[in-house]
């Protein structure tokens, strides 16, 4: 059975507790130079938590800012445009629980003929047990892992992410969590599968599908760059961050957290710094398949990197696709 690293959620916080005092080595190197003039930065999630902090970031720092959510449109992108001072913020709507308006959300940006600079992959469920899509997935396991691939694939298909020779390259961060660090190896048996399981569980999944995406990101690095970097492919884990992930958690457990997160883990504009670096840095140029914990550069867990498992997790994911919606094949058979 896959297992995160935690299914305690008190224990899930002390270990965010940690973190929070963790030295920060990379800290100064982000400073007001690092500017995305020029830029368009699309992220998902960007309504609220961190990813709204994101969005305001790169707005105050002069990027073109495509906001990717289900909801508060267009009233997150209001706030946005207040606090950052930009007009230059836009939000366009995707549900990652439907993969049919993520064929859509990619289509809208080859209508308008807009290219990305700077994708980060932020929208996440913490769910406290199962609860199917449409397609007959489970949302945490589609929202969280699946749908991302379905939305870097068409965006890379479209070369709405270019694939570039030269510099500057683009840049495609996938925001993780260091719980993943300990989770099982993946297990093809759950894989793709609906069942029934409790709040512990649940907890376990958020981690665990952490190492997942992880695995996929380092599998489209290694199948993307082959012999060459064309597109920055990172990921990152933020630290502890006081957001409304938990909202729909048991009332009690929301409370504990909710007080926790109050009391010692990060903002979300403070935990977008990182982030934000990492995106923007010239450290990162040309490169690929970096990872950073909050700033401090890090090694994933080792399983993320065995090129077996990326292989077999492109392999189950693809065919999972293809299988959830055989009239939208090409991209999953696309040559890079």
């Amino acid at each position: 059975m896959a297992e995160g690293r935690f299914t305690n959620p008190v224990v899930a916080s002390l270990a965010g507790i940690k973190d929070f005092f963790t030295r920060q080595q990379l800290a100064s190197r982000l400073t007001e130079a690092d500017r995305a003039d020029g830029k368009t930065v699309m992220i998902t999630g960007a309504n609220s938590g961190l990813g709204f902090a994101l969005a305001v970031n790169f707005a105050r720092r002069g990027a073109k800012v495509i906001m990717a959510c289900r909801s508060q449109i267009p009233e997150a992108g209001e706030k946005v445009k207040k606090l950052s001072g930009s007009q230059d913020v836009e939000m366009r709507y995707v549900d990652l629980s439907k993969i049919g308006t993520i064929h859509e959300f990619v289509q809208s940006f080859v209508r308008d003929g807009i290219t990305i600079d700077i994708c980060i992959l932020n929208a996440a469920v913490a769910l406290p047990g199962p609860r199917k899509t449409e397609s007959g997935q489970d949302e945490f396991f589609q929202v969280n892992y699946l749908a991302n691939v379905t939305l870097t694939l068409l965006l890379i298909k479209h070369s709405i992410l270019e694939l570039k020779m030269e510099s500057p390259l683009s840049r495609l961060i996938f925001i993780s969590s260091d719980s993943h660090q300990g989770a099982t190896y993946i297990d093809y048996d759950e894989f793709g599968r609906y069942f029934e399981y409790g709040v512990s569980k649940a907890i376990s999944n958020y981690s665990y599908f952490k190492l997942v995406l992880n695995t996929y990101a380092t599998e489209l690095s290694r199948r993307v760059n082959s012999g060459q970097v064309r597109l920055s492919i990172h990921a990152i884990c933020p630290g502890p961050v006081h957001s409304n992930i938990v909202k729909e958690a048991p009332w009690l457990l929301r409370m504990i957290l909710n007080g926790i997160f109050w009391i010692v883990f990060r903002s979300p504009a403070k935990a977008a710094l990182p982030v934000v670096y990492m995106a923007l840095s010239p450290d990162y140029e040309g490169s690929t398949n970096e990872y950073l914990h909050m700033f401090n550069p890090k090694k994933m867990d080792p399983k993320v990197y065995e090129p077996a498992e990326g292989l077999k997790l492109w392999d189950r994911s693809t065919r999972l696709l293809k299988d959830i919606d055989p009239s939208h094949m090409d991209y999953l058979e696309q040559e890079f």
